[in-house]
């Protein structure tokens, strides 16, 4: 299948997200460690940018034109990035991960792994950009 076109098969699914980056040499070895642990794999790179695809769902971190501009997820527009887990393992891995991580912030320590209520990670990347990965119930 041509990634470029839907998959009927997947009616609903998230086909592609695309991220602008304030510096994306910044962002993108966060990126590439999270996206490499649920399971995506490089699709191109390209001066200005990296894709990673997983299915017939693939992610995009592009440099943005503007960079002076910084990423607020309290204001209108993308609050956070949401991807499921293969178990809670890993989600308890990744979340070893992240704190040993110098460009990642796990956020709500203190409720963790159920701040929302729900067995998750929650971590900021470079940018601020809230990432949530979620595990399956027991």
């Amino acid at each position: 299948m041509n990634d470029d076109h839907a998959d009927p098969e997947h009616v609903g699914g998230l086909h592609h997200l695309e991220l602008y980056a304030s510096d994306l040499e910044a962002s993108l070895p966060f990126w590439d460690w999270l996206l490499g642990e649920l399971g995506y794999e490089t699709k191109n790179e390209w001066d200005g940018g990296r894709s990673w695809i997983n299915g017939p769902t693939y992610v995009v971190l592009v440099q943005a034109a503007d960079s002076d501009q910084p990423f607020d997820r309290r204001a209108a527009g993308l609050n956070h990035v949401a991807f499921h887990a293969a178990s809670r393992e890993q989600v308890d891995d990744l979340a070893r991960q992240v704190r040993d991580r110098e460009d990642a912030t796990l956020l709500y320590e203190d409720e963790h792994p159920f701040a929302g209520g729900y067995y998750a990670l929650y971590c900021e990347d470079p940018e601020g950009i809230k990432v949530e990965v979620v595990g399956p119930e027991d």
